[in-house]
């Protein structure tokens, strides 16, 4: 039987060359305050925006910023979603058993939804 319970898009992880100009730029352009930062004071190795922005810096990489580097959905309830995306054929990534590749190599993040979470996020009517 399929997941019957609902889900959304909690962030979007994109590996960028220079973090600090995109936090600048969504900050001073898009008032997108960062709400949380991983890595020392000048080093700013990933960094979370209020609205589900991750930048994950790349400074080594040669070619067009803005790759995608996951999806971070939202769950009601993780174990069945694991359960259900076994039968998919997905594979399990180092980082934990939420971490799976789907078999064009796109990667989610799954993360367990507290109370009614997902139902909130859900009754946002972002065109309305």
């Amino acid at each position: 039987m399929a997941y019957s319970r609902k889900s959304y898009v909690e962030h979007v992880a994109i590996r960028v060359k220079d973090i600090d100009w995109h936090i600048r730029f969504f900050k001073e352009v898009l008032g997108m305050t960062v709400r949380e930062v991983m890595g020392d004071e000048g080093a700013t190795e990933k960094a979370w925006t209020v609205g589900g922005l991750q930048f994950n810096a790349d400074p080594g990489f040669n070619g067009p910023e803005g790759r995608l580097a996951h999806l971070g959905i939202m769950v009601e309830n993780l174990e069945e979603v694991l359960a259900e995306a076994q039968k998919w054929s997905v594979r399990e990534l180092p980082m934990g058993r939420n971490w799976l590749a789907l078999p064009d190599g796109l990667e989610l993040e799954l993360m367990q939804a507290h109370a009614n979470s997902v139902a909130e996020a859900l009754a946002v009517k972002p065109r309305a």
